[in-house]
């Protein structure tokens, strides 16, 4: 679900940007002293392009796949895990309400409301996420390929190292934030996987003198720090994705105001990015960083100019818990492959409550450079991506890839000719969503591990591999677990709100009336409207009661791990489907990949409630659900060609009758 914007749209490309020369420091004003060393101005400076996202494959790649999806007649409410007003309530780096708070976006929860670019654009109710709507069509383009995912060898591949091989590519200073040289690989991260895992405080420590800025007594200090958090409905490993995040600030936070480097001086900078992001912020704190970086004021939900993240996203191996560097050198089930490595570099000072939402406008030209894999996410950050090529080995993304990334990590700016294409969901502070979610204090300086995930010792390929070592944290404004909350909105596993069939013989087994539930976990029942309304608002009632008694934690309280961790050979299919995408390089047309066509993709509305598709031809029981109505009444209104379906979440329903309506979602964890 979208928003009702009605852009102006630049038809023109732009062959070469303008010139970009950055500072390590983004060349603010408040920014520290650069170092001579590492922080210089580029020698080659970044060249982007402005492109036309109507030229793309799919001219609407900011709206993810998981935007189509039907709502189980209100009883699974994922919506509001993105479109939400809590940051915009709470002027926590956010100025992108997505649930009511300002008409001219409406209400993304309520409606599936897509707004094409102009009334000549394509229309944006139309679900063009081919390999996510459609996976024998996927299948049948890699069999033209001549390829048969069952000779495929999955758990050799995903423990094959693809990392270190695009590393060496990366040019320059691994201490500056750029290569500073035209190549395909200038803005890869400068995080070594040779250097990983961090150590136990969270620092990523190298025996090389050339990737360090100090020696700290542990080794020398590259500056990058890992961060543990806490994640829902996306990259995990029922998901088949699992993270890695890496955070690293500039030399400046790391020295004293005599210019030495310190540890206690970056450990103390980096906390306070954390409390700034977190709204944990007290008087204490100041209103400057120390050290050398004492002029850069310590901002409430704005991370300092020149940070950097890194995020490698891995393949699920369940046998990876850090334990076996043979396996995976990394904890959490992450694999040793990584699908993607993704990099954000804030450039620019950014001040989002400078920026309301009628600034907003969608349909601009999206700023950046394909050869190199970068676009500008128009509110302060560059956005860089690599993934598999068709061989597994790393390229960078193009511009029509890496645009959806701007769909989640972005804000509203304003459009005066020559700004970047920007979108953006509710749900981000300061462009960032990992960081806000980190497990509070030591806790969260380390690598991300998913809830302290251990491997079983002779786990069997059908059965939950192994357990939890942590709770379920509380988020701090719904007053209870983040996954318990989850749980109890989606019931599912993921923003698609399917439910994986080892979670369901979880929940069958717990959910039985010999164990004093009012009745056994039911079947999803597709025979008929009523029936499918009736099977999930049972199976959303059972769920709340399980979660209300605590049979979803295990009796230490730790959660279960079968809620968490897939069977190996679930993991390994899981794979084989994203390795399709992978050999056909159809990134475009999705990247989650289902076995069979999740059930939210079809059409099981009752009459009542019924919609047609965007040429007005009806919809038969269990369709793929392909396009939505829109509105045609006339066009001179703002909301000509607009989406005009209601999601059926009803905004007046309580919790407690069996309501998911939550307008002010705010994704921060308890104190």
């Amino acid at each position: 679900m979208k928003p009702k914007f009605t852009p102006v749209l630049f038809a023109f490309a732009i062959a070469l940007g303008p010139l970009v020369y950055l500072q390590g420091c983004g060349g603010s004003s408040n920014a520290p002293t650069p170092s001579p060393s590492t922080e210089s101005i580029s020698p080659v400076a970044l060249r982007g392009e402005y492109v036309s996202s109507l030229t793309f494959t799919n001219p609407y790649p900011h709206i993810p796949a998981q935007c189509y999806i039907e709502t189980s007649n209100g009883t699974q409410n994922a919506c509001q895990f993105c479109h939400t007003n809590g940051l915009y309530d709470i002027k926590l780096g956010n100025n992108l309400p997505q649930a009511g708070a300002e008409a001219r976006l409406g209400n993304l929860q309520l409606d599936y409301s897509f707004a094409p670019f102009n009334q000549q654009a394509p229309l944006a109710t139309v679900n063009r996420w081919e390999n996510t709507l459609t996976p024998e069509k996927l299948l049948a383009a890699l069999n033209l390929l001549g390829q048969t995912p069952a000779q495929w060898d999955m758990r050799s591949y995903v423990r094959q190292d693809n990392w270190s091989a695009a590393f060496a590519q990366r040019p320059g200073d691994p201490k500056h934030w750029d290569g500073q040289s035209d190549t395909p690989f200038r803005l890869f991260p400068a995080l070594a996987p040779d250097d990983l895992p961090a150590k136990a405080d969270g620092f990523v420590r190298t025996a090389s003198e050339k990737r360090g800025f100090f020696q700290d007594g542990q080794g020398w200090n590259t500056g990058w720090r890992a961060v543990n958090f806490m994640p829902y409905g996306i990259f995990s490993p029922m998901t088949g994705s699992v993270s890695g995040i890496y955070i690293r600030l500039p030399a400046a936070f790391m020295r004293t105001e005599a210019g030495d480097f310190s540890l206690d001086i970056y450990q103390r900078n980096l906390d306070r990015v954390e409390r700034a992001v977190q709204d944990r912020l007290t008087p204490e704190d100041g209103a400057f960083y120390l050290g050398s970086a004492k002029t850069v004021p310590l901002l409430r939900g704005e991370y300092p100019v020149g940070a950097e993240f890194a995020h490698p996203l891995h393949y699920v191996d369940v046998a990876a818990d850090g334990s076996n560097p043979a396996i995976s050198r990394f904890p959490g089930t992450r694999a040793q492959r990584v699908k993607e490595i993704r990099y954000m570099y804030k450039w620019k000072e950014f001040h989002h409550q400078d920026f309301r939402p009628g600034d907003k406008e969608e349909g601009l030209p999206v700023y950046g450079n394909s050869a190199q894999g970068w676009v500008d996410n128009g509110v302060g950050w560059y956005l860089a991506g690599f993934i598999e090529d068709k061989n597994g080995m790393l390229r960078p993304q193009n511009i029509e890839e890496m645009t959806q990334c701007i769909g989640c990590h972005s804000g509203v700016f304003n459009s005066e000719a020559g700004n970047s294409f920007t979108s953006g969901t509710g749900n981000t502070v300061d462009s960032t969503w990992a960081m806000p979610r980190k497990f509070p204090g030591a806790a969260g300086w380390g690598e991300m591990n998913y809830l302290g995930y251990k491997a079983k010792a002779g786990f069997s390929p059908d059965e939950t591999p192994g357990r939890a070592a942590m709770g379920d944290p509380l988020n701090r404004y719904a007053n209870k677990g983040e996954l318990r909350y989850f749980l109890d909105n989606v019931v599912g596993a993921s923003l698609y709100g399917d439910m994986p069939n080892a979670i369901e013989r979880f929940l069958g087994a717990v959910i039985q009336t010999a164990r004093g539930y009012p009745q056994n976990w039911p079947a999803i029942d597709t025979s008929s409207p009523q029936a499918f309304n009736a099977s999930q608002s049972l199976r959303q009632s059972l769920m709340r009661s399980m979660t209300t008694r605590g049979d979803y934690l295990d009796t230490d309280k730790t959660v279960q791990g079968a809620l968490l961790y897939p069977p190996e050979q679930d993991a390994l299919a899981a794979a084989a489907r994203y390795r399709q995408v992978v050999v056909t390089q159809r990134y475009t047309q999705g990247k989650d990949v289902f076995a069979q066509t999740p059930i939210n993709f079809r059409y099981l509305r009752e009459a009542k409630d019924a919609f047609t598709h965007a040429d007005g031809s009806a919809y038969a029981l269990g369709d793929l659900i392909t396009d939505r109505a829109v509105d045609l009444e006339s066009p001179v209104k703002d909301t000509y060609r607009v989406g005009n379906v209601p999601s059926l979440i009803d905004e007046n329903k309580s919790f407690a009758d069996g309501g998911t309506y939550n307008p002010a979602y705010i994704p921060l964890l308890g104190k």
